[in-house]
Protein backbone atom coordinates (compact mmCIF):
# COMPACT_ATOMS: atom_id res chain seq x y z
CA UNK A 1 0.00 0.00 0.00
CA UNK A 2 0.99 3.44 -0.88
CA UNK A 3 3.64 2.87 -2.87
CA UNK A 4 4.70 5.26 -4.76
CA UNK A 5 8.31 6.73 -4.43
CA UNK A 6 7.64 10.18 -5.13
CA UNK A 7 6.01 13.19 -2.81
CA UNK A 8 4.58 16.42 -4.15
CA UNK A 9 3.82 19.17 -3.23
CA UNK A 10 0.83 21.23 -3.53
CA UNK A 11 1.32 24.61 -1.77
CA UNK A 12 1.28 23.54 1.85
CA UNK A 13 -0.14 20.05 0.82
CA UNK A 14 2.02 16.98 0.82
CA UNK A 15 1.14 14.04 -1.29
CA UNK A 16 2.66 10.39 -1.23
CA UNK A 17 3.63 7.30 1.03
CA UNK A 18 3.75 7.89 4.41
CA UNK A 19 1.53 11.68 4.13
CA UNK A 20 -1.77 12.03 5.48
CA UNK A 21 -4.96 11.34 2.61
CA UNK A 22 -5.13 14.78 0.81
CA UNK A 23 -8.51 15.63 -0.30
CA UNK A 24 -8.93 17.46 -3.63
CA UNK A 25 -12.97 18.79 -3.13
CA UNK A 26 -15.16 21.66 -4.74
CA UNK A 27 -17.98 22.55 -6.94
CA UNK A 28 -17.34 21.35 -10.80
CA UNK A 29 -18.06 24.66 -12.19
CA UNK A 30 -17.31 27.54 -10.33
CA UNK A 31 -20.74 29.41 -10.26
CA UNK A 32 -19.99 32.61 -7.40
CA UNK A 33 -17.63 33.32 -5.24
CA UNK A 34 -20.12 33.32 -2.07
CA UNK A 35 -20.68 29.54 -3.19
CA UNK A 36 -17.05 28.63 -3.51
CA UNK A 37 -16.32 29.84 -0.32
CA UNK A 38 -19.26 28.07 1.20
CA UNK A 39 -18.29 24.92 -0.18
CA UNK A 40 -14.81 25.16 0.28
CA UNK A 41 -14.71 26.48 4.14
CA UNK A 42 -16.68 23.67 5.28
CA UNK A 43 -14.52 21.30 3.45
CA UNK A 44 -11.29 22.76 4.73
CA UNK A 45 -12.72 23.08 8.20
CA UNK A 46 -13.69 18.76 8.01
CA UNK A 47 -10.26 18.09 6.77
CA UNK A 48 -8.34 20.13 8.98
CA UNK A 49 -10.28 18.65 11.82
CA UNK A 50 -9.32 14.98 10.52
CA UNK A 51 -5.79 15.37 9.62
CA UNK A 52 -6.27 15.70 5.52
CA UNK A 53 -5.09 17.92 3.09
CA UNK A 54 -7.39 19.72 1.81
CA UNK A 55 -7.13 21.16 -2.24
CA UNK A 56 -10.30 23.44 -3.14
CA UNK A 57 -10.83 22.77 -6.98
CA UNK A 58 -13.24 24.60 -9.19
CA UNK A 59 -13.62 24.97 -12.70
CA UNK A 60 -13.27 28.11 -15.08
CA UNK A 61 -14.35 26.56 -17.60
CA UNK A 62 -15.90 23.14 -18.81
CA UNK A 63 -15.12 22.44 -22.26
CA UNK A 64 -16.41 19.40 -22.59
CA UNK A 65 -20.11 19.45 -22.00
CA UNK A 66 -22.43 17.36 -24.01
CA UNK A 67 -24.60 20.28 -25.65
CA UNK A 68 -23.19 23.02 -27.01
CA UNK A 69 -26.81 25.06 -24.71
CA UNK A 70 -24.37 23.87 -21.88
CA UNK A 71 -23.59 26.12 -19.50
CA UNK A 72 -19.87 26.60 -19.58
CA UNK A 73 -18.17 28.66 -16.59
CA UNK A 74 -17.49 32.27 -15.23
CA UNK A 75 -14.25 31.88 -18.20
CA UNK A 76 -10.37 32.29 -17.72
CA UNK A 77 -10.79 35.84 -16.68
CA UNK A 78 -13.42 36.17 -13.86
CA UNK A 79 -12.78 32.38 -12.92
CA UNK A 80 -9.25 33.52 -11.64
CA UNK A 81 -10.22 36.79 -10.09
CA UNK A 82 -12.68 34.61 -8.00
CA UNK A 83 -10.21 31.86 -7.89
CA UNK A 84 -7.63 34.48 -6.41
CA UNK A 85 -10.21 35.66 -4.31
CA UNK A 86 -11.50 32.08 -2.68
CA UNK A 87 -7.41 30.90 -2.46
CA UNK A 88 -6.59 33.87 0.03
CA UNK A 89 -10.44 33.91 1.95
CA UNK A 90 -9.34 29.85 2.35
CA UNK A 91 -5.90 29.90 2.75
CA UNK A 92 -5.89 26.57 0.76
CA UNK A 93 -4.20 25.27 -2.54
CA UNK A 94 -6.38 25.67 -5.55
CA UNK A 95 -7.07 23.60 -8.78
CA UNK A 96 -8.52 23.81 -12.06
CA UNK A 97 -8.34 22.28 -15.12
CA UNK A 98 -6.77 23.45 -18.27
CA UNK A 99 -7.59 22.45 -22.19
CA UNK A 100 -5.95 24.31 -24.31
CA UNK A 101 -1.65 25.04 -24.81
CA UNK A 102 -2.21 28.82 -23.78
CA UNK A 103 -3.94 28.65 -20.48
CA UNK A 104 -1.23 27.18 -18.23
CA UNK A 105 1.28 29.92 -18.49
CA UNK A 106 -2.08 32.06 -18.00
CA UNK A 107 -3.21 30.28 -14.84
CA UNK A 108 0.04 29.61 -13.02
CA UNK A 109 0.30 32.68 -10.93
CA UNK A 110 -3.05 31.87 -9.24
CA UNK A 111 -3.45 28.12 -9.34
CA UNK A 112 -1.17 25.32 -7.55
CA UNK A 113 -2.09 22.28 -9.06
CA UNK A 114 -2.92 21.83 -12.96
CA UNK A 115 -5.62 19.25 -14.03
CA UNK A 116 -5.55 17.72 -17.36
CA UNK A 117 -9.01 16.30 -18.41
CA UNK A 118 -9.35 13.08 -18.99
CA UNK A 119 -10.02 13.47 -22.88
CA UNK A 120 -7.04 15.25 -23.16
CA UNK A 121 -4.18 13.56 -21.71
CA UNK A 122 -2.69 12.48 -24.73
CA UNK A 123 -2.83 15.69 -25.98
CA UNK A 124 1.21 16.40 -26.49
CA UNK A 125 1.03 20.64 -26.40
CA UNK A 126 -0.91 20.39 -23.45
CA UNK A 127 1.04 18.18 -21.20
CA UNK A 128 4.54 20.29 -22.45
CA UNK A 129 2.23 23.77 -21.68
CA UNK A 130 1.78 22.49 -18.34
CA UNK A 131 5.03 20.88 -17.84
CA UNK A 132 6.83 24.53 -18.66
CA UNK A 133 5.02 26.17 -16.15
CA UNK A 134 6.75 23.72 -13.24
CA UNK A 135 3.99 23.88 -11.07
CA UNK A 136 2.60 20.10 -9.98
CA UNK A 137 0.32 18.35 -12.88
CA UNK A 138 -2.81 15.79 -12.62
CA UNK A 139 -3.33 14.12 -15.42
CA UNK A 140 -6.75 12.20 -15.49
CA UNK A 141 -6.64 8.93 -16.90
CA UNK A 142 -8.30 8.68 -19.82
CA UNK A 143 -10.97 6.35 -19.70
CA UNK A 144 -9.83 4.89 -22.83
CA UNK A 145 -6.78 4.56 -21.48
CA UNK A 146 -5.09 1.13 -19.84
CA UNK A 147 -2.95 2.12 -16.30
CA UNK A 148 0.05 0.97 -18.43
CA UNK A 149 -0.46 3.47 -20.92
CA UNK A 150 -0.49 6.24 -18.89
CA UNK A 151 3.21 5.47 -18.50
CA UNK A 152 3.58 7.76 -21.89
CA UNK A 153 2.04 10.41 -20.46
CA UNK A 154 4.17 10.70 -17.71
CA UNK A 155 7.54 10.47 -19.70
CA UNK A 156 5.83 13.59 -21.94
CA UNK A 157 6.15 14.95 -18.85
CA UNK A 158 8.84 14.80 -17.51
CA UNK A 159 11.12 14.93 -20.81
CA UNK A 160 9.16 18.71 -20.66
CA UNK A 161 10.76 19.66 -17.70
CA UNK A 162 8.00 18.58 -15.10
CA UNK A 163 9.32 17.61 -11.86
CA UNK A 164 12.84 19.12 -11.92
CA UNK A 165 12.17 21.29 -9.66
CA UNK A 166 9.32 22.34 -7.38
CA UNK A 167 6.60 20.65 -9.61
CA UNK A 168 5.80 16.92 -9.96
CA UNK A 169 3.16 14.72 -11.47
CA UNK A 170 -0.04 13.07 -10.41
CA UNK A 171 -2.11 10.57 -11.95
CA UNK A 172 -6.06 10.35 -11.18
CA UNK A 173 -8.59 7.34 -12.27
CA UNK A 174 -11.87 8.24 -12.71
CA UNK A 175 -13.02 4.83 -14.63
CA UNK A 176 -12.91 3.34 -17.82
CA UNK A 177 -15.75 3.00 -20.50
CA UNK A 178 -17.48 -0.10 -20.48
CA UNK A 179 -19.57 -0.19 -23.27
CA UNK A 180 -22.01 2.90 -23.71
CA UNK A 181 -23.41 5.30 -21.13
CA UNK A 182 -20.71 3.14 -18.32
CA UNK A 183 -17.70 3.34 -16.47
CA UNK A 184 -16.21 0.88 -14.07
CA UNK A 185 -12.74 0.95 -12.13
CA UNK A 186 -10.18 -1.72 -12.52
CA UNK A 187 -8.70 -1.83 -8.97
CA UNK A 188 -6.16 -4.12 -10.18
CA UNK A 189 -4.91 -1.22 -12.33
CA UNK A 190 -5.05 1.51 -9.42
CA UNK A 191 -2.97 -1.04 -7.53
CA UNK A 192 -0.54 -1.17 -10.74
CA UNK A 193 -0.53 3.02 -10.82
CA UNK A 194 0.05 3.21 -7.13
CA UNK A 195 2.85 0.87 -7.09
CA UNK A 196 4.62 3.43 -9.73
CA UNK A 197 6.62 6.21 -9.25
CA UNK A 198 3.87 8.94 -8.65
CA UNK A 199 1.40 9.48 -6.43
CA UNK A 200 -2.19 8.68 -7.59
CA UNK A 201 -5.47 10.01 -6.97
CA UNK A 202 -8.91 8.44 -7.51
CA UNK A 203 -11.58 10.21 -8.47
CA UNK A 204 -14.54 9.43 -6.97
CA UNK A 205 -17.80 11.31 -8.33
CA UNK A 206 -16.98 11.33 -11.87
CA UNK A 207 -16.25 7.51 -11.54
CA UNK A 208 -20.08 7.25 -10.98
CA UNK A 209 -20.47 8.91 -14.26
CA UNK A 210 -22.85 8.07 -16.54
CA UNK A 211 -21.55 9.14 -19.90
CA UNK A 212 -23.96 10.93 -22.35
CA UNK A 213 -26.76 8.69 -20.53
CA UNK A 214 -28.78 11.81 -20.65
CA UNK A 215 -29.16 11.98 -24.26
CA UNK A 216 -27.78 15.83 -24.10
CA UNK A 217 -25.87 15.15 -20.54
CA UNK A 218 -24.14 13.22 -18.85
CA UNK A 219 -26.10 11.02 -15.97
CA UNK A 220 -24.25 9.33 -13.04
CA UNK A 221 -25.19 6.83 -9.71
CA UNK A 222 -23.85 9.52 -6.77
CA UNK A 223 -25.36 7.06 -4.35
CA UNK A 224 -22.47 4.67 -5.12
CA UNK A 225 -19.37 7.30 -4.71
CA UNK A 226 -18.88 6.70 -0.78
CA UNK A 227 -18.29 2.55 -2.02
CA UNK A 228 -16.08 3.38 -4.25
CA UNK A 229 -14.59 6.08 -1.97
CA UNK A 230 -13.78 3.44 0.29
CA UNK A 231 -12.19 1.03 -1.92
CA UNK A 232 -9.56 3.33 -3.30
CA UNK A 233 -8.59 4.03 -0.14
CA UNK A 234 -7.99 0.48 0.94
CA UNK A 235 -6.59 0.41 -1.85
CA UNK A 236 -3.77 2.70 -0.96
CA UNK A 237 -4.54 5.88 -3.02
CA UNK A 238 -2.78 9.33 -1.76
CA UNK A 239 -5.41 11.48 -2.56
CA UNK A 240 -9.33 11.53 -3.48
CA UNK A 241 -11.32 13.91 -5.60
CA UNK A 242 -14.86 14.79 -4.61
CA UNK A 243 -17.24 17.12 -6.75
CA UNK A 244 -19.73 18.31 -4.09
CA UNK A 245 -22.38 21.07 -4.16
CA UNK A 246 -24.97 22.12 -1.90
CA UNK A 247 -27.73 21.34 -4.17
CA UNK A 248 -26.61 19.43 -7.22
CA UNK A 249 -29.78 19.17 -8.71
CA UNK A 250 -29.54 22.87 -9.14
CA UNK A 251 -25.84 23.18 -9.89
CA UNK A 252 -24.82 24.55 -13.77
CA UNK A 253 -22.99 21.48 -14.37
CA UNK A 254 -22.30 17.52 -12.83
CA UNK A 255 -25.79 17.73 -10.93
CA UNK A 256 -26.08 14.06 -11.38
CA UNK A 257 -23.00 12.77 -10.03
CA UNK A 258 -21.60 15.32 -7.91
CA UNK A 259 -22.09 14.56 -3.99
CA UNK A 260 -23.95 16.71 -1.67
CA UNK A 261 -22.46 18.84 0.56
CA UNK A 262 -24.12 17.41 3.63
CA UNK A 263 -23.08 13.75 2.59
CA UNK A 264 -19.58 14.83 1.46
CA UNK A 265 -18.81 16.08 4.92
CA UNK A 266 -19.45 13.13 7.07
CA UNK A 267 -18.20 10.74 4.30
CA UNK A 268 -14.34 12.32 5.18
CA UNK A 269 -14.84 10.82 8.53
CA UNK A 270 -15.37 7.42 7.51
CA UNK A 271 -12.90 7.51 5.36
CA UNK A 272 -10.12 9.07 8.06
CA UNK A 273 -11.06 6.04 10.05
CA UNK A 274 -10.74 3.45 7.36
CA UNK A 275 -6.93 5.17 6.79
CA UNK A 276 -6.08 4.57 9.84
CA UNK A 277 -6.62 0.72 9.81
CA UNK A 278 -4.96 0.90 6.10
CA UNK A 279 -2.15 2.80 7.71
CA UNK A 280 -1.80 0.22 10.97
CA UNK A 281 -1.56 -2.57 8.62
CA UNK A 282 0.88 -1.42 6.26
CA UNK A 283 3.16 -0.45 9.23
CA UNK A 284 2.48 -4.29 11.17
Amino acid sequence: MNQAKKTIDVGRVKIGAGQPLAIIAGPCVMESYDQCVQIGSAVRDRCAALGFGYIFKGSFDKANRSSIGSPRGLGIDEGLRVMEKVKAELGVPVTTDVHESDQPKRIAPVIDLLQVPAFLCRQTDLLVACAETQKTVNVKKGQFLSPAEMDNVINKLIESGAGETDGGIMLTERGTFFGYNRLVNDFVGVGDMVAGEWPVCFDVTHSTQQPGGQGNASGGRPERAPLLARCAVAAGVHALFIETHPDPKSALSDGATMLPLDQTLPLLGDLQRLHQVMGSMCCD
